[in-house]
């Protein structure tokens, strides 16, 4: 399966949030999509999923107008992770991650076997066994974080747009969750993940999609996308890299002064 956005555009307030922006995800790769803050992104990410209304632009799910579909044949493909974790229901965890079951739902019916068989799995994914059977609203970040996670992999769908899903969550927890989306790729699906950390997106992504002042500023492998010129152009940055057991890796290191009239 394949989601193809395409020359897409968003103005909010009279202002230019993305300019002609395009990118494509397709079952079995891990993409990461990069910039610094405001480039875009979560906009972008919105967009695709039709909760920001475009400018101008398409999204087509293998050819078809992706945005004709009815909702819950939407949400049956594309799965979606938000930025937002705030959850004000006091619903045991395992609820919420059933929710994500919905668009499986027939209408008026109730959890079937196989929901339950993918709520267990989702919980599995993210090791939540533990934080199951607490009110969600009462988690702390992280594990709101993790529930969240497993309410979109409890959808079970061929395509996953997660916007910053390692945000508040400590270190082996990053990595667990890099490792999660990087195996569920290898299973067969397609993954676009908004990522603000350059190293985990080095070491993890099979292709990174930049993103500057509301455009597509380069698409490809890690390699090709995270080279001094870019990483000093648009993100003002230097960066050490390496290799580490067979594995690249990138590590941001300092920023780049900036230039003044004195020194001219």
């Amino acid at each position: 399966m394949k989601i193809d956005a395409r020359s897409i555009s968003v103005t909010l307030s009279g202002r230019s949030i993305v300019n002609g922006a395009s990118l494509s995800l397709q079952s079995g790769e891990l993409v990461g999509l990069i910039g610094p803050n405001g480039a875009g992104k979560s906009t972008l990410l919105k967009t695709i999923l039709g909760l920001r209304h475009r400018t101008s632009g398409e999204v087509l799910l293998d050819g078809a107008s992706f945005l004709e579909k009815p909702p819950q044949e939407r949400a049956r493909h594309v799965a979606f992770l938000p930025q937002e974790r705030h959850v004000e229901w006091s619903l045991p965890a395992r609820e919420i991650i059933m929710l994500g079951r919905y668009p499986h739902r027939a209408r008026f019916g109730g959890p079937t076997a196989d929901d339950r068989l993918a709520v267990v799995r989702a919980l599995d994914a993210v090791d939540g066994h533990a934080i199951a059977e607490r009110p969600v609203n009462i988690l702390s970040g992280g594990e709101r974080t993790r529930i969240l996670l497993a309410r979109a992999l409890a959808v079970e769908a061929p395509l996953l747009l997660a916007d910053e899903p390692i945000a508040a969550l400590d270190p082996w927890h990053q990595l667990h969750v890099m490792e999660i989306l990087r195996e569920r790729a290898r299973a067969g699906a397609g993954i676009l993940v908004v990522i603000h950390d350059l190293a985990l997106a080095a070491r993890f992504m099979d292709r990174l999609v930049l993103m500057h002042e509301g455009a597509i500023a380069a698409d490809g492998p890690p390699a090709e996308v995270l080279t001094p010129d870019l990483l000093g152009r648009i993100y003002r940055i230097e960066a050490l890299a390496g290799h580490n057991a067979g594995e690249s890796y990138l590590l941001p290191w300092s920023r780049r002064r900036e230039r003044s009239s004195n020194d001219r």
